[in-house]
């Protein structure tokens, strides 16, 4: 347990330091003195960790977080949703990134200098890692960006040069994924805990491919495309053949195995008194302890019930547990429509009900925590009516925890993922018949199917059927098993749907003429549209030039060649 925690405890650390491109403090950096054993590398990559994405960055709001995607809102309209954001002055995922990036070349420079004794390569092979992943975050955000593979000071060419085309930059990111992979270990043994491994390199070089190969694809770009599919899905595949990783789905927990697979934690979280150990679906995890290392935000707090207004375009979204839409021609006898409090939550998606509040059901958090775990014990209600009506509870915990504390960790990458990379990957490279079928059963029906055994696979032919469209039905597993987990917005972007999606408004239950109308009577005053429903927000715009961020003020006048972004000059 002591080894545990000292390990924790340092994954939990992150450099804070928010530099520029041009240069970092280099007294802070370059002391010969560090770079004399293994375990001084080792301590130098272990900071590295504190970069990931976190709860913090992604159930608020945050660059890739779904508050600035079209699926939630809030009481405060978000500029980057509602494509009302301007040129910053400066922008801390940009220099950030950077910062991070130099040191990820410090160490590699130091690295191949090294002449000691002991073995070092799995810590360069990290540092080759997060260098991927943060030049990956730097395209995601503003395209094309400039490549250094040096630690730079103040004499440094790449301080005045023009910005690398992202076509260089990916394959930059997947060159060095795939040297990380090869050397990263294929066991993450307890003492390292929290650390990268092989499997998490390849699962990342799936997300990396599959989003620049749809971008590509989507842009008219198929020569490209083609090439980035295929390199996504062998990645996916490498990992699925593994048989490391498999979907948290114990029988114990039935049909909410899904909903307390996010709040596991090494104490009582949920009726099976599991804890992380039985969690085999997280690849690479940004890991928490309520003593050590708490989430350290609200996030119990900050998900439950009506903080995040849930748009009604997501919730339909949910299928009937025919596996069709609740629009479609036959679920109109399944399908119990909108004119109670919870008739919608009938015979849908069981992810549904392990997301989202149903008005005037029992629920549990920290403050009305479970004591037995049975559902005959007292808990809260669900009846509060604000926002869009619509209430969440993914990422709230069941149990007594002071707020801030709780200990649950954060996926930066799991196997879900992957598996829903796997499908769309070979789905997009055109394949067709039974060999997408048979992708499908490995991938996805497995994602759909884990609390839903019952619902029919996804097939071709349940496709041709019931006239659906194989693509918007990929897509739509992929943003419900994801919600509320920091990736529509990108998808949006890179199936270059955004310009559609987001402009439409964000609407709440429907009210006249339901059981909202008259337990809601508050809600008289807000808008409606033709059907009833709830406008939340309204006058949304987006354009092209909204899918890249504005490079910063500061950026361009510390180097002119930098350029700017389409539509932002």
């Amino acid at each position: 347990m002591k080894t545990y925690k000292k390990i924790l405890l340092v994954l939990s650390l992150g450099l804070t330091l928010n530099s520029c491109l041009d240069l970092d403090p280099q007294d802070q950096l370059a002391d010969g003195n560090l770079w004399g054993s293994v375990d001084d590398f080792k301590y130098f990559t272990t900071n590295f960790y504190g970069w990931t994405r976190d709860f913090k960055s992604v159930i608020s709001d945050g660059p890739h977080s779904d508050w600035r995607s079209d699926i939630m809102t809030s009481s405060s309209k978000n500029a980057y949703s509602n494509g009302s954001n301007s040129i910053p002055t400066s922008n801390g995922d940009y220099t950030g990134n950077y910062a991070h990036i130099r040191r990820c070349n410090l160490l590699l420079q130091k690295a191949a200098a090294y002449s000691g004794t002991g073995d070092i390569s799995r810590y360069a092979a990290e540092a080759k890692f997060f260098r991927a992943y943060c030049y990956f975050d730097l395209v995601q955000l503003f395209g094309n960006v400039i490549i250094t593979k040096e630690p730079l000071d103040i004499t440094s060419p790449e301080l005045r040069m023009s910005r690398n085309d992202r076509g260089e930059v990916i394959d930059f990111v997947i060159q060095d994924l795939k040297e990380a992979a090869e050397v990263l270990p294929d066991v993450i043994v307890t003492d390292d805990e929290g650390r990268i491994s092989k499997w998490g390199a390849y699962a990342f070089l799936s997300r990396v491919a599959l989003y620049e190969g749809t971008w590509q694809q989507n842009r008219n770009n198929e020569e490209r495309a083609k090439h980035l599919l295929k390199i996504a899905a062998d990645a996916a595949k490498k990992v699925i053949d593994s048989k490391k990783f498999e979907l948290f789905k114990p029988a114990a927990l039935g049909d909410m195995a899904y909903k307390y697979l996010f709040i596991l934690e090494n104490t009582q979280s949920n009726p099976a008194n599991l804890t992380k150990s039985a969690n085999k679906e997280y690849i690479f995890s940004r890991r928490h302890d309520e003593t050590i290392a708490p989430i350290g935000t609200n996030i119990t707090h900050g998900c439950v019930a009506n903080v995040q207004y849930i748009n009604r375009k997501f919730v339909n979204m949910y299928l009937c547990n025919n596996g069709l839409p609740v629009d479609h021609p036959k679920s109109a006898e399944i399908f119990k429509g909108y004119d109670g409090l919870t008739s919608e939550f009938t015979n849908r998606d069981n992810r549904m009900k392990n997301c989202l509040l149903p008005h005037g059901t029992k629920y549990w958090d920290n403050d009305k925590p479970h004591v037995n775990w049975t559902e005959e014990e007292d808990g809260l209600v669900c009846n509060v009516f604000q926002g869009s009506g619509y209430q969440n509870k993914k990422w709230g915990t069941e149990r007594s925890v002071k707020d801030e504390f709780e200990g649950y960790d954060f996926p930066i990458i799991r196997y879900a993922e992957v598996l829903l990379n796997y499908a769309e990957a070979m789905y997009e490279s055109g394949i067709t018949g039974q060999e997408l079928d048979n992708a499908l059963n490995i991938s996805l029906n497995l994602v759909r199917l884990r609390v839903n055994p019952d619902m029919p696979k996804l097939t071709t032919a349940f496709v041709t059927a019931n006239s659906l469209n194989m693509q918007e039905e990929i897509r739509r597993e992929r943003t419900i098993e994801l919600y509320n987990e920091g990736f529509r917005i990108d998808d949006l972007k890179r199936w270059n749907m955004a310009i559609v999606e987001m402009p439409k408004p964000i609407l709440g239950v429907k009210w006249k003429g339901t059981d909202f109308e008259t337990g809601w009577p508050k809600a008289i005053d807000m808008a409606r549209d033709a059907e009833g429903c709830l406008i939340l927000e309204s006058g949304r715009r987006w354009s092209s030039k909204n899918d890249l961020y504005p490079l910063p003020v500061d950026q361009r006048q510390l180097n002119p060649n930098l350029g700017q972004n389409p539509g932002w000059e």
